[in-house]
Parts: structure tokens; sequence; C-alpha cells
């Protein structure tokens, strides 16, 4: 589970926060007035995050093939000539 600090600590121990994230491999939610915010990851973590939406976007795709909402590639080529 990911540490929640706020950002008056995360500015005060901004550089700690980093080294957790990067070698210690926390997850630190950064709050304010105890609304979460946004997060302190490892490169790792975004690395696999992104390739989690590539595999999202890729599936999404696919279903949007599948159920035939897709457009001709024609007309796609024919869109971007005008």
């Amino acid at each position: 589970m990911a540490e929640h600090t706020s950002v008056t600590e995360a500015k005060r121990s901004f550089s700690e926060l980093l080294n957790r994230a990067a070698f210690g491999q926390e997850r630190i939610v950064i709050t304010s007035h105890s609304n979460p915010k946004a997060a302190v990851i490892s490169i790792e973590d975004l690395r696999r995050l992104e390739w989690l939406e590539e595999v999202a976007a890729a599936i999404e795709g696919i279903e949007e093939f599948e159920a035939g909402k897709t457009l001709d590639w024609r007309e796609v080529r024919a869109g971007l000539a005008r």
C-alpha cells in the first residue's frame, strides 16, 4: 500500500521521497487537504504503467475492429488528402 504525505511534507523531504521511490520501490501519494493529488513512483513503475496503457489501447482497438467501429483505410487516406 502506498504511503500518503502532505504537499507541505513532500516539499520538505522531496529528495528523500524521490530516493525512496527510486531505490526502495515505494509509492508515495501526495495529498492536499487530505485529498490525493499526485504520486511519486519509480521509473520502473512508470514504464509498467505506460506499457499497460498501450496494452489497454490495443485491446480497445481490437474490440472496436471486431465490433465494426473502425474506419476503412480508404476513408482515412481520403480525409488526410483533403
